[in-house]
């Protein structure tokens, strides 16, 4: 089983190592912290990966 850091998880998805670290704080990538590094398996960038960037589009409410 290969593990990965945030610089290459954040190479593997295309966003910034804070990007990375924010994903993990908020609970939406698995990672297990060892010291001062965040040790993340290569699997678990598919619960990430698939996303739209930007913003969501409001949605528009239809006034009668």
């Amino acid at each position: 089983m290969k593990i990965i850091g945030t610089a290459e998880a954040a190479r593997k998805l295309g966003v910034t190592q804070n990007r990375v670290r924010a994903l993990i704080d908020a609970k939406r990538l698995k990672a297990t912290k060892l010291g001062n590094l965040w040790l993340i398996d290569p699997k678990d960038l598919d619960a990430v990966k698939i996303r739209k960037p930007g913003r969501p589009r409001n949605k528009k409410s239809k006034k009668p």
